[in-house]
């Protein structure tokens, strides 16, 4: 129609993501994320107010992180025929001191079990640092937040 502004539309494409992972509030700080048939709590430390139920958010980041790596790690030892028993992995971030709150620095520590031979070490570094939590920070997806009514 004459006069009339054209149609507009604000609804956000669907896209199939294939993986979901739903949060919802449990009481103060404390939230319930669901990832498919599991359940984990994140919270928040007393001094920042929560109740300390459970770690927070960023050190689940941290988390990810190094049980990623961790992953790798063990898949590499079984397709060499080794052990896993006795394979660590350590993760250490820092906060940055500046807006906006964000981890400024993580570290992670592989300690490989007992019996892995010394020249294998190299492959091991290079398969954990290609982990998929690793390389999905080194190449930041896009992430949109909506907020609906």
């Amino acid at each position: 129609m004459a006069g009339t502004a054209p149609e507009t539309s604000t609804t956000v494409p669907v896209r199939d993501f294939g993986h979901v992972i739903d949060v919802t509030h449990v009481e103060g700080d404390a939230y319930a994320v669901d990832v498919r048939d599991h359940r984990l709590l994140v919270d928040q430390p007393l001094d920042a107010g929560g109740t300390d139920t459970a770690p927070t958010p960023t050190e689940l980041f941290a988390a990810s992180l190094a049980t990623c790596v961790a992953f790798y790690a063990g898949r590499f030892l079984h397709r060499h025929g080794l052990a896993q028993t006795g394979l660590r992995v350590r993760a250490e971030f820092t906060m940055a001191p500046d807006r906006p709150a964000r981890v400024d620095a993580v570290h992670i520590v592989v300690s490989p079990p007992p019996g892995l031979p010394p020249e294998r070490l190299p492959a091991l570094s290079a398969v954990v640092s290609h982990c998929t939590v690793h390389n999905t920070l080194r190449q930041p997806p896009e992430i949109a937040i909506e907020v609906v009514p």
